[in-house]
């Protein structure tokens, strides 16, 4: 039980996150190369998701 409990936490608290920001930078190298798509935005507004879900706060992105 105690594993099962570590496992989870495990998961929680570093899988997710690392995730969430692989998603992110997926998203931002494929809007670089080949502009915003469908599957760009997917993937940023999936790793937005997941940082509110988990208290984590969004970045604030600057418009250039």
């Amino acid at each position: 039980m105690l594993q099962k409990m570590l496992a989870r936490w495990v998961l929680i608290a570093v899988a997710v996150p690392v995730a969430a920001a692989g998603a992110r930078r997926l998203s931002e190298a494929v809007e670089a190369r080949r502009g915003s798509t469908r599957n760009s935005r997917l993937l940023r507004r999936s790793a937005d998701t997941l940082q509110s879900l988990y208290g984590r706060k969004q970045r604030r992105r600057r418009w250039r």
